[in-house]
């Protein structure tokens, strides 16, 4: 999901905008959602959350961290 499409959803729940990258924006949401605030920690493409609107973009930011050696 783009970056203009997640600032509109947090718009919508009220999140400030400020200094919040993507995937601060995404947990900010989540959150705000009752849910976990779980964006990018996915490890090994393993998630039970089988219906949420992040599981794409989270299963690759995950990836990317983890390549990075941020995330382990």
């Amino acid at each position: 999901m783009k970056l203009e499409d997640v600032r509109t959803i947090a718009k919508s729940h009220s999140i400030k905008l400020d200094h919040l990258s993507k995937t601060g924006l995404i947990k900010a949401i989540q959150k705000d959602e009752g849910n976990f605030d779980c964006f990018a920690t996915a490890r090994n493409g393993e998630c039970d959350q089988a219906d949420c609107l992040w599981r794409d973009d989270c299963f690759d930011a995950a990836h990317k961290l983890t390549t990075r050696g941020e995330l382990s």
